[in-house]
């Protein structure tokens, strides 16, 4: 064999394993969430009680803290083009379940994308305080009750200045 034809040969192994190794690294879909059972979604009916409920859909992703009894179910599917790069929301869906006074199903109701924020699920972060003032406004807040650039309330330390302003 011609050195040049063998050359040639190692030449295109080289380029197929390069090309092997970055498809590993090209595209994916990520689904987060409860995945919704649309068959089993369908036999949930108004009446029905909360541990019917829970048999059928099992366990919420949340449900409400405040004001009327309410479960939700989010399905979150995104799409990351390049593996380690960040995703992309393509579609989300929230699924939620309220409930009367007496803990039966009220009604169903169905929101996507376009009815409202995307939830991050990634994220999980606290928001703390003092993250919306800059570092010298922190430092004269520590050191003296004196906010040089204001504390953003509406009210002044600052003896004869008008509040508001």
């Amino acid at each position: 064999m011609s050195r040049r034809f063998v050359s040639s040969i190692s030449r295109l192994a080289v380029i197929g394993l390069v090309g092997v190794g970055i498809s590993g690294c090209i595209g994916e879909d990520l689904r987060h969430g409860y995945q919704i059972d649309q068959a089993a979604l369908a036999t949930v009916k108004p009446g029905m009680s909360a541990e019917q409920v829970l048999q059928i859909l099992g366990s919420p992703s949340t449900v409400s803290t405040v004001g009327n009894k309410t479960w939700y179910y989010i399905t979150q599917n995104s799409r990351r083009t390049v593996l380690f790069l960040g995703e992309r929301v393509e579609d989300q869906k929230v699924t939620t379940v309220y409930f009367n006074a007496a803990f039966k199903v009220e009604r169903i109701a169905l929101y996507g994308l376009q009815d409202g924020k995307v939830f991050d699920f990634i994220e999980r972060t606290t928001p703390t305080s003092g993250a919306d003032r800059a570092f010298l406004g922190q430092l004269f807040r520590g050191l003296t009750k004196y906010e040089p650039f204001g504390s953003g309330s509406g009210t002044s330390i600052v003896p004869g200045a008008k509040n508001g302003l």
